[in-house]
């Protein structure tokens, strides 16, 4: 066995060890085939208000301007799919990733514990962990590391777990054994399309991130328009919509990570208790929350709209 596979070996056995579900390796260069679909989502304003995505154009595409010398982008997934939603079948609606402590925090201890172990066990390497918070196309890395492939709703889907998973990187100037990509599986199935409440999905593999609820519930910062009225399916905060309905989902397990799990009180809330939370029951619920991102200003703005 060659070094290179010794310490690819080792990288995902211990990225197993500290609860991912998967581990991919890609080599760290531009992303020729992602330049210009994202030029041409991005020419066509489908960012909507979300300008940091036209931000570090370059960086968004090429590894190295990231991290000097980079040789590897490490690809890593993490379960989120909780074992119990919100028992009021009326009440507003969270999106699932947004139920339990924030998953910023929860990542980039893992990827510090791994860029740690990798640096004790291999020697100098260095590097730079993400998740979900510099420019880097997270999906597409991990679909060139054959951890799944791209859906028609734009999100990564793997046949084992469905999508219900956080994706996040270590780039590193380590040469490493790399992964191919695997087959697209979602045939003819159009699922995700003809159930998008805001049809923000424009074409196959092309969301319109202007008309997503995830942008209006989150990202928006000024009023919804009141030409989305009633087409929000009770989501106050992100949608699982096209998550829900994929069939490959049939094959989500619950996660196994204790701070993914919500506080009980969110999953008891009543449409009553929602529309009618205060600022300090927000915080008590929402405490170390990804929720704490659309502020209780936001979150009431959100409630308001649904009714």
């Amino acid at each position: 066995m060659n070094f290179k596979s010794q310490y690819t070996e080792l990288i995902k056995t211990e990225a197993k060890r500290l609860g991912f579900l998967s581990c991919g390796v890609s080599k760290a260069a531009f992303l020729e085939e992602e330049a210009p679909r994202l030029e041409k989502w991005l020419n066509q304003n489908m960012n909507g208000q979300m300008y940091y995505m036209e931000n570090h154009f370059d960086k968004r595409l090429d590894p190295t301007k990231l991290v000097d010398d980079s040789k590897s982008v490490i690809s890593l997934l993490l379960n989120y799919f909780p074992s119990e939603i919100q028992k009021d079948p009326d009440a507003p609606k969270i999106s699932k990733y947004a139920y339990g402590t924030d998953y910023h925090f929860v990542i980039k201890d893992k990827l510090k514990h791994l860029l740690h172990f990798i640096q004790e066990e291999i020697g100098e390497v260095h590097g730079r962990a993400f998740v979900d918070s510099a420019p880097v196309l997270d999906k597409a890395w991990a679909a060139k590391s054959g951890l799944g492939w791209i859906g028609k709703n734009s999100n990564l889907l793997t046949q084992k777990v469905g999508s219900f998973y956080f994706i996040a990187e270590l780039i590193i100037d380590l040469d490493l054994e790399y992964d191919t990509p695997v087959t697209d599986h979602c045939g003819t199935c159009t699922a995700c399309i003809d159930a998008c409440p805001t049809q923000a999905i424009v074409e196959p593999y092309v969301v319109d991130g202007s008309k997503c609820i995830s942008y209006f519930t989150i990202e928006l910062k000024e009023e919804i328009p009141s030409s989305y009225r009633g087409k929000f399916d009770d989501w106050m905060f992100g949608c699982d919509v096209c998550q829900d309905v994929c069939p490959w989902n049939r094959f989500s397990k619950s996660h196994n990570e204790p701070l993914f799990d919500p506080k009980p009180e969110l999953l008891e809330m009543s449409k009553k208790d929602w529309e009618e939370i205060t600022q300090e029951v927000f915080s008590k619920v929402f405490q170390k929350s990804a929720v704490k991102r659309t502020k209780f200003s936001g979150l009431s703005r959100n409630i308001k709209f649904l009714k």
